[in-house]
């Protein structure tokens, strides 16, 4: 009888969300984005819808996202800042690449729920200045149908659809950490991106 380990028995797709979960982790602020520790990079380009989220005015205020349409970023409300834009097509964000797009915000739109004490409505539409071009490294991801501390904005991804945005987690980075559920707040996603 083979003996497997714990980790022989993760299917590729929990071995795909955890690396996920670790990449969000290491955006925390302050936490070292040059390096892995305890996973292993991705193959460059495999997750052509995140987006790295900047303010400028704050150098230190940086978020995931996730484009959900060729002009529409999703992220953590909690991220919005003054003169945002967002690099798309990013393996190395220390690097300029020819893969990569930078593309200023036009309107940061946060749910008008929100509440900055509790992080409940902590999500948040960008606006682009112009549609991306898309590319094999620049994608948009679907966004879920029916009813259904770490990096902030990040998605969580089931069958290739975005179904939570990182909120919070502990100080210590340690589980569990807080997702919005993107299915419930489809109707005002749709309603903002039409009427935008």
């Amino acid at each position: 009888m083979k003996n497997t380990s714990h980790s022989d028995r993760v299917s590729p797709a929990g071995k795909m969300l955890r690396l996920l979960l670790l990449w969000l982790l290491l955006l925390l602020p302050g936490a070292g984005t040059e390096e892995i520790i305890g996973g292993q990079e991705v193959k460059p380009h495999s997750r052509p819808y995140m987006v790295l989220v900047r303010s400028l005015a704050t150098r230190k205020k940086r978020c995931s996202g996730v484009l959900v349409r060729e002009d529409f970023v999703l992220t953590a409300a909690h991220c919005q800042g003054s003169s945002m834009n967002v690099t798309l097509g990013a393996h190395n964000i220390k690097k300029p690449e020819k893969t990569q797009q930078v593309i200023p915000v036009r309107r940061a739109i946060p749910h008008p729920n929100y509440n900055p004490r509790d992080f409940s409505g902590d999500i948040m539409l960008l606006q682009l200045e112009k549609k991306i071009k898309r590319t094999a490294a620049i994608q948009p991801l679907s966004l879920p149908r029916g009813r259904a501390r770490g990096d902030s904005g990040g998605p969580l991804v089931c069958n290739n659809m975005a179904q939570g945005i990182f909120s919070y987690g502990q100080q210590n980075r340690s589980p569990p950490g807080v997702f919005i559920k993107v299915s419930h707040f489809l109707p005002w996603i749709k309603r903002t991106m039409r009427d935008h």
